[in-house]
């Protein structure tokens, strides 16, 4: 059974008139990259900030590793990482100096964890450079850095390619890989960039309006948006058994309706229509289906994704 690292039950936040996130039930499980998409302004960031503390919801419940309450909760928060909005540096420090603030300022017992957090985000050998002359990449790992201290289960990044180069987007993305390949972390990755995503994430999450429209893993996106011809004739049975037995296939399925959705022969559609039609069968709609990953969020939020 799944075990559940991070739960919300009709978590409700309004700044005065306005509704941030509306009655959202979301889901992150043990080991995923979840990816929470939704334009900018969508709630992702507001939901991260309840999440982890730094704003109150106005109703709803949320729950880390089974705790959704008192000290328990509390407790809980401590078994998380995160990066929301920009990391908060000390300019004027090395990466080490700002790792040991930051250890000092949450408790976390032992100097250790700070060569080895350097090191597992690459930045071990930045000396004596202050973090006010990294680039944006190297600031990007550093804040990930201070994420990590402490060993956590959870971490929470919003929004980490923001004003990244192509390279440094490049290299986030296979340390976040790495991290939860190699160390087993639960990842949420907030981004309204869906091509990033997509590279990285196990199971998505789709806000718009402050409403989760939808949870999807990624092998179940992969299938709805998977190419094919929709075809709907007046016996879908027989047109089972013409693509079976003329055409010498099984790569379709059948919906509920009756429309068929027919995975194979794309590049060789007039035999099939001309093997539907020599069968006696009344062809109603016969036309190519499927979408690309952005067409399909952009029709679910009926609006552009940017």
């Amino acid at each position: 059974m799944d075990e559940s690292v991070l739960t919300t039950n009709d978590l409700t936040k309004k700044y005065k008139d306005q509704i941030a996130l509306d009655h959202v039930n979301l889901t992150v499980r043990k080991g995923d990259i979840y990816g929470f998409i939704g334009q900018n302004g969508a709630g992702k960031s507001t939901l991260l900030r309840v999440v982890t503390s730094l704003a109150r919801p106005t109703s709803g419940a949320v729950s880390l590793f089974g705790e959704s309450s008192g000290a328990n909760l509390i407790e809980a928060r401590k078994r998380v990482g995160a990066i929301i909005e920009n990391p908060t540096l000390f300019p004027d420090m090395t990466a080490r100096d700002n790792l040991e603030v930051h250890r000092l300022q949450r408790g976390i017992p032992g100097r250790s964890c700070i060569s080895k957090t350097l090191e597992l985000v690459g930045l071990q050998d930045t000396g004596n450079k202050k973090a006010k002359n990294f680039s944006l990449g190297m600031k990007q790992r550093l804040g990930l850095a201070l994420a990590l201290l402490g060993d956590p289960e959870l971490l929470i990044l919003d929004e980490p390619t923001n004003g990244l180069d192509p390279m440094g987007i490049v290299e986030l993305r296979e340390l976040i890989k790495r991290l939860n390949r190699e160390k087993g972390l639960t990842i949420l990755i907030s981004s309204h960039i869906l091509s990033e995503l997509h590279q990285l994430a196990t199971t998505y999450g789709i806000i718009h309006k402050g409403k989760l429209l939808e949870q999807i893993t990624h092998e179940q996106l992969n299938v709805k948006c998977k190419q094919h011809l929709r075809i709907r004739v007046d016996e879908a049975s027989k047109a089972a058994t013409v693509l079976e037995m003329e055409l010498e296939t099984k790569d379709y399925d059948v919906l509920q309706d009756g429309t068929i959705k027919l995975y194979s022969l794309l590049d060789d559609v007039s035999r099939v229509s001309k093997a539907l039609t020599s069968s006696g069968l009344v062809i109603e709609y016969f036309a190519p289906g499927g979408e690309d990953l952005e067409s399909y969020f952009t029709k679910l939020v009926g609006g552009q994704v940017s």
